[in-house]
């Protein structure tokens, strides 16, 4: 930059102009004026009327983790975040392991929020009549920034028997296209299709994210099931384009979610310090979308979500797998060889450059039949393994849980999540952290 001095200028005002051009902030960039830069300014001011007032930047700082490579996290319910005691031991399993993120409930299957969103949100009756929760949360998850743990925030999306209450035009529909449907636990859904849903959605993770979640992952991204599905309707996702494609309305949605919020400027109510200045957003999916290819009647298809989030979570629990499922008369007594399929066959399909699977950033190649469609291929980490460990049909120890782990690596998936809800961790299967053992830094 070059500066001159212009005549009739007192040195004492070009030492400012000086002073204040080499702090001139770049296109894009905000600069805090410090209280000694402040009070020079005053004190030429009162020499001259020309020096120029820089603007002060008083938006909070909110500190992010990267993250991590390989990621290895844990989950805690809203209710266990709210109970410091319980919410300590879970920390516990992290500052001991490997761990180094924990996934938090935001919005569990009640609708219900587990953080005050603010009196002004949409989102505050959420909260209002929450559950559970946490008062402390934007403290909490600072203090697991300050240990270095990432901080994964879970939004449960179409399941939200709170909001189909207060908003039933939206509900998933009986047949009759009036009456709210529920599952068989008693449970109601948003219409895949209820676009203005998807707003509120986008708004509660600009909140998180300006929270201090460093990444939103999204669950129950789907149609319903587990309930009377001869009695169902959804008008809203009929009334699309799309009618009654389940996964085209689905992956309109992933697209809408995705392009929202990988805008900046929504998170422009804070200044966020760290790699990215948007949220990783990742999605949870069945974990039979690695081996089904088509949407299973809940409209997930693996290859209509990956385009649109940073990594997919499929659920891969060996006790959800249906008998004789690969060729074992129980899936939930082979841990590794069901996840290690799974994930293997998720991982082939991430890869591939072709599919034989249409979808919105696909392009047909030729005209053979069956059709052939030309596709991105992701990266490996495009994918992470939701590991269970809970008895469900079966005893869950730390075999069981080392060998899903196994599995994952062997499939060429580093990346994995620990659903447990009871929020009890099986220690012995985790490897001790480094730092805490004095192994390293």
């Amino acid at each position: 930059m070059r500066f001159f001095l212009a005549a009739g200028l007192t040195t004492s005002v070009w030492v400012l102009v000086y002073a204040l051009s080499a702090n001139i902030p770049q296109e894009g960039s905000v600069t805090r004026v410090t209280g000694e830069t402040a009070t020079a300014a005053v004190a030429v001011g009162e020499e001259t009327s020309a020096a120029p007032s820089l603007p002060i930047d008083t938006r909070e700082r909110i500190k992010h983790v990267a993250l991590p490579s390989p990621l290895k996290a844990i989950y805690m319910t809203s209710c266990v975040v709210g109970t410091k005691d319980f919410r300590a031991d879970v920390v516990s399993v992290i500052d001991d392991t490997e761990v180094n993120a924990l996934v938090i409930d935001i919005k569990d299957f009640s609708g219900t929020l587990s953080f005050n969103p603010g009196t002004d949100s949409f989102w505050y009756p959420a909260w209002e009549n929450a559950r559970c929760g946490a008062r402390d949360m934007k403290e909490f998850i600072a203090q697991l920034h300050a240990k270095g743990v990432f901080v994964i925030g879970r939004i449960t999306v179409f399941q939200d028997p709170f909001y189909a209450a207060a908003h039933p035009e939206d509900a998933v529909k009986r047949a009759d296209k009036v009456t709210t449907w529920k599952d068989s636990k008693g449970l109601a859904f948003v219409d895949v299709g209820a676009k203005r849903y998807w707003d509120h959605i986008i708004d509660l993770s600009v909140t998180a994210y300006n929270l201090g979640f460093d990444e939103l992952n999204f669950d129950y991204v789907r149609y319903p099931s587990d309930g009377n599905m001869s009695d169902i309707s959804h008008p809203q996702a009929e009334a699309t384009q799309y009618g009654t494609s389940q996964e085209e309305n689905l992956e309109a949605f992933f697209k809408y979610l995705s392009t929202a919020l990988r805008d900046e400027s929504r998170y422009a109510a804070a200044i966020h310090e760290g790699e990215r200045q948007v949220p990783v957003i990742t999605a949870d999916l069945f974990g039979m979308t690695t081996t089904a290819q088509d949407g299973m009647n809940i409209g997930q298809v693996l290859e209509r979500a990956l385009p649109y989030f940073d990594a997919i979570a499929p659920m891969v629990y060996p006790s959800h797998y249906p008998k004789n499922f690969i060729g074992i008369p129980n899936p939930n007594t082979q841990p590794y060889a069901i996840v290690h399929h799974a994930m293997s066959e998720g991982m082939k399909r991430a890869v591939a450059t072709t599919t034989s699977i249409n979808a919105f950033t696909h392009e047909r190649i030729g005209t053979s039949t069956p059709a052939i469609y030309a596709k991105q291929s992701y990266p490996p980490a495009v994918l992470r393994t939701w590991i269970q460990d809970f008895n469900y049909g079966g005893t869950y120890g730390p075999k069981e849980i080392r060998a899903q782990f196994q599995a994952s690596y062997d499939a060429g998936v580093q990346d994995w999540m620990i659903w447990s809800p009871s929020n009890r961790y099986t220690r012995g299967a985790l490897l001790p952290n480094v730092v805490t053992q004095g192994l390293g830094e």
